[in-house]
């Protein structure tokens, strides 16, 4: 299956996004309609961060479009909702020597499109999408990715869909962000896209409205649709836009860590600041993905106990996985001079080691904790579904736990027991048939 993969750790935003699908192949020659459409150019360049070259992509006005002084009358006008650490739209690099997609011979014929544009309601936006006279599948993802916008800003100021007005992202070069990152999609031909958990940056941002903690609150009603992880750090900062997490949260799913992949391309889109310590670029990966299982790095913690009560041993599940561990494993042996015993066996991540190992000890009072030979093993990817059981015209949700293999093939549907025993305890349904009805409910 021909994947293409992210690589989140300093974040997404709407030029990034293009920036990595180009240095991973995309014809740039796709963006033509919205250069038509929006009268902007795409800017290509190359610039290296923290020593990786990586590509931006910035989106520029036609010469005619601007007051004559360098600027948009837009940028006299505009309310911006926030101030980004890699902005969608905003950045600090020149465009001296640029190989600019499109017939573009000197840097001062265009300035800069960021806020250009009359402020759009989600309605007029989607009319414009579709007046660019896109591919089907093309135009279905980039008026579901404005949806998905439109919703969480909804959502922040408590209003409907269809009033929803937005500032930024309704910008012709916020729209030429999403509708040019739909098009690369399309362009590499890809099967299945996926990204590792998304860092989101920290610190504040300034908003219209005031300063607010990172993720602004329109990212986390974004983030809220996906099915993608957000963490924070490794930076304060901005680094997750809402406009690269609704890119993201409608045509990527998410993975723990990068898959196995038969590469054919790879690349990088650049954000604007730099920091120190961390190239601020975002990953692309395109290859072809194997149907097997995920290999994890893992280490396997063992004890002996010959004098552990039942209460102690029942309740070390719990406790272990609270610490950390991955799976715990209690099984009967014999100890020395014929005394029945037990021996935990604990799988945990290697930061984790440490950590699980005291408390085993802690909670056994067990003398030792050894490690075994186990360095790896092999795991499914997961994910977990809401599925609505009705019994006697009520509704009840049982969550459901499915796992694929890494080319996202489905081979497991499980209902959670806890839940399942909860609705059965209601409604007298035998527990097996309430998992039966929630995982045909998934699998349907």
């Amino acid at each position: 299956m021909r994947t293409l993969a992210f690589d989140g750790r300093m974040g997404a935003s709407g030029d990034m996004l293009c920036g990595a699908l180009l240095a991973a192949g995309a014809d740039p020659d796709v963006l033509e309609p919205i250069e038509e459409a929006l009268d902007v150019q795409y800017a290509i360049d190359t610039t290296t961060k923290n020593g990786i070259d990586a590509t931006t992509v910035t989106v520029l006005l036609d010469d005619e479009s601007t007051d004559g002084h360098g600027h948009s009358e837009a940028d006299d006008d505009r309310s911006h909702d926030h101030t980004h650490s890699h902005d969608d739209h905003d950045h600090e690099h020149t465009h001296e020597g640029h190989d600019h997609h499109g017939d573009h011979d000197h840097p001062h014929d265009h300035t800069h499109a960021e806020g250009a544009g009359p402020t759009r309601s989600y309605t007029e936006v989607v009319e414009l999408v579709e007046s660019m006279e896109l591919p089907e599948e093309v135009e279905h993802d980039a008026t579901a990715i404005f949806e998905i916008l439109g919703e969480a800003e909804a959502a922040v100021h408590g209003t409907d869909l269809d009033a929803t007005h937005f500032h930024e992202v309704g910008a012709d070069d916020a729209i030429a962000d999403v509708v040019g990152a739909t098009l690369l999609f399309d362009s590499l031909d890809v099967e299945r896209v996926v990204t590792t958990p998304i860092a989101g940056g920290g610190g504040t941002v300034a908003m219209s409205h005031g300063t607010y903690p990172v993720p602004a609150p329109a990212v986390v009603e974004v983030v809220e649709r996906a099915d993608w992880a957000l963490h924070g750090g490794p930076v304060d900062g901005e680094l997750l836009t809402p406009t690269g997490a609704a890119i993201l949260a409608h045509v990527a799913d998410g993975v723990e860590r990068l898959p196995a992949l038969d590469l054919d391309a790879s690349g990088y889109g650049a954000g604007d600041h730099d920091f120190p310590d961390y190239p601020n670029v975002l990953r692309a990966l395109v290859g072809a993905s194997s149907e097997g299982l995920t290999r994890e790095g893992i280490r396997v913690l063992e004890t002996n106990l010959d004098d552990a009560p039942p209460e102690v041993l029942g309740g070390l599940h719990d406790s272990l996985k609270e610490a950390g561990a991955r799976d715990v494993s209690i099984l009967p042996t014999t100890m020395k001079k014929s005394r029945p015993g037990h021996l935990v066996k604990v799988i945990v991540k290697s930061e984790d080691a440490e950590r699980v190992a005291r408390r085993l000890a802690v909670e056994t009072g067990t003398l030792g904790v050894r490690e075994t030979g186990a360095r790896h093993r092999w795991v499914a990817e997961r994910a977990f579904e809401t599925a609505t059981v009705a019994v006697e015209d009520e509704e009840y949700e049982v969550a459901v736990k499915i796992a694929s293999d890494s080319a996202g093939t489905v081979y497991d549907v499980s209902a959670e027991y806890d839940d399942a025993s909860a609705v059965a305890a209601e409604t007298d349904v035998p527990i097996r048939e309430v998992m039966r009805r929630a995982e045909n409910a998934v699998r349907s």
